[in-house]
């Protein structure tokens, strides 16, 4: 008779290199599921670390030799390491809001044994990109997601909160709320209080958490350029987690919060004016009260509400504050990854004007049939733009977000969505189609160019599409457009040419996380209105902020974005 086979046993006697090669090709899930079918395997696999390491590899494929620099970080555990990577995937990418209309766009990418959300600011075409900090969160002793800070405006000032428990793995939303420690349900809370009471609740735990890096730590940088960063980068969070302690996780007493916003309500505000000189009181007064016209309208006709109102935030009966401060003895900041119901209209999703949060832009992987999808950075003007040539005027630097849909014939459509515009004043707001193309129908028309620099080089062309580019003509909000053609370069660009004016949008293909490392760092926004700036604005925030004519570029890019000019 056969023995029976220890299936355990035959797993165990793989060797390590072997094991580890194989659990490479696992998912953190699949390896975390082998490890809970016997006793066996769960003791092995947790003293084991080459398998995790290899999903670490996986996991953060962009900086393998960091992962060590990580793994020692957290001390010396690569299950540490690769719970905290599997735990906030569903944060990494790009988010964004629509306020203010000249750029929002925040990108998440590893840190150091953190993830980093930096936010890119609008400017022109140069070998640095710019960008601001936002927020970071940090792994706990066990890799678990839970420690927040904001970042403030002041060099090394940080404002700590936790990441809300559990995480949606499809997140697709990032608010900014408050918490209350002794709740049964904290978070669920905040969003029934007021949108004023909300707005003044964080402001007052801002008020109240701050805390200060050392100014050797205060100029570290945020994710590591080379392994010269590695031991002030760990240095550096060493000194965050240990202030996280001491703080309590920013929490605040109420009694605390109470006198604070007591003595708000006491204070008398002067009217708020925007860049047009308008009292943004009174036109928020006017709003307010359409809002409400229209919300009991729209229950008198229906009891449903819309896609993206349906949500824990429709509730028409506000929670009074003091009911929300009793919920608990402390109050803390807190960022919540949720799933709401969204609609989007190319690849932009619809936003709420009165809401904390971040919302998740979708980037298509490109395959084949769909090979542009993905981020492209692009400029106006015909030679296209060059980073290196920093003795020369910039240009105004563009982000698209290239994505494929289906008409309503079943056709193939490459749309190109703006997402960060580098001019002064925006023209068109975020989420506009610069063009839109039909892969199926190649275009007739001849590329304008044949060379692109003063060195002669030829341009060649490797195939081209018919489709439209905005223009002007029905306003800011509607724009029309005029017929043109995409052009695929033989060294891997685009350009978009308007068939009537010739003006031409050229797009690289860019590796964000790469640029952003590499890139400048300018100090952040006042920390809530750096989280989501929801002052509507026309212009750029950043250049008003820091008075840096390097935030924002020359007007006269303006010009060029019209295609009927």
């Amino acid at each position: 008779m056969a023995a029976v086979v220890d299936g355990a046993e035959l797993i165990l006697s793989v060797p390590d290199d072997v094991l580890a090669l194989i659990c490479a090709h696992l998912r953190p899930g699949d390896l975390l599921a082998l490890s809970a079918a016997s006793r066996r395997l769960h003791a092995a696999l947790s003293a084991a670390d080459k398998p995790w390491l290899a999903q670490c590899r996986r996991l953060l494929p962009s900086s393998p030799s960091h992962l060590l620099a990580w793994r020692a970080a957290a001390g010396g555990s690569s299950l540490t390491v690769c719970r905290f990577l599997h735990s906030v995937s569903p944060l990494r990418g790009l988010w964004a809001h629509q306020n203010p209309e000249l750029g929002n766009l925040v990108a998440v990418l590893p840190g150091f044994l953190s993830l980093v959300a930096v936010r890119a600011i609008p400017q022109e075409l140069s070998p640095r990109l710019l960008w601001a900090p936002v927020f970071e969160i940090l792994a706990d002793a066990h890799g678990r997601p839970t420690l927040l800070f904001l970042h403030g405006h002041h060099p090394g000032s940080l404002f700590p909160g936790l990441l809300a428990a559990p995480l949606n793995p499809h997140a697709n939303t990032l608010l900014l709320e408050a918490h209350a420690s002794l709740s049964s349900s904290p978070i669920q809370q905040f969003p029934r209080l007021s949108f004023g009471n909300r707005r003044r609740l964080l402001d007052a735990l801002v008020a109240s958490c701050g805390l200060t890096l050392p100014p050797d730590l205060a100029a570290a940088p945020l994710f590591a350029r080379s392994d010269e960063d590695i031991p002030v980068l760990a240095a550096r969070r060493e000194a965050m987690l240990r202030m996280h302690t001491e703080s309590g996780g920013g929490m605040v007493g109420t009694p605390e919060l109470e006198a604070l916003l007591l003595g708000a309500k006491k204070m008398l505000p002067l009217p708020a004016v925007d860049d047009t000189g308008e009292e943004v009181g009174l036109r928020r007064s006017l709003s307010a009260m359409a809002c409400r016209v229209k919300n009991g309208l729209r229950r008198m006709v229906t009891r449903s509400a819309s896609a993206n109102s349906r949500t824990e935030y429709a509730d028409s009966k506000h929670l009074p504050f003091d009911k929300f401060l009793r919920a608990g003895q402390m109050v803390g900041l807190s960022l919540r990854g949720s799933r709401m119901r969204l609609s989007t209209y190319r690849a932009w999703p619809s936003m709420n004007d009165n809401r904390l949060a971040l919302y998740k832009l979708t980037t298509q992987t490109p395959m084949p049939g769909r090979e542009y999808a993905g981020l492209w950075g692009g400029t106006f003007g015909w030679p296209p733009g060059r980073p290196e040539d920093e003795c020369k005027p910039g240009k105004a630097l563009f982000f698209l977000l290239l994505s494929y849909e289906k008409d309503s014939e079943g056709k193939l459509l490459l749309i190109a969505t703006k997402v960060l515009e580098g001019t002064h004043y925006v023209v068109h707001p975020n989420g506009s189609s610069m063009f839109v193309v039909r892969v199926g129908e190649p275009s007739t028309e001849a590329f304008p160019w044949t060379t692109e620099d003063e060195d002669s080089r030829s341009v060649d062309i490797e195939r081209s599409f018919a489709g439209e580019g905005i223009a002007s003509g029905y306003g800011f909000r509607y724009p029309g457009s005029k017929p043109g053609s995409l052009f695929v370069l033989r060294d891997g660009r685009l350009a978009f040419v308007w068939r009537d004016s010739k003006s031409v949008l050229t797009l690289q293909r860019l590796n964000l996380e790469e640029l952003l490392t590499k890139g400048e760092r300018v100090p952040a926004l006042p920390p809530v209105p750096n989280f989501v700036y929801l002052t509507k604005s026309y212009s750029n925030v950043y250049t008003v902020m820091h008075g840096s004519s390097s935030c924002s570029s020359s007007t006269s890019q303006r010009d060029v974005f019209y295609a009927d000019t």
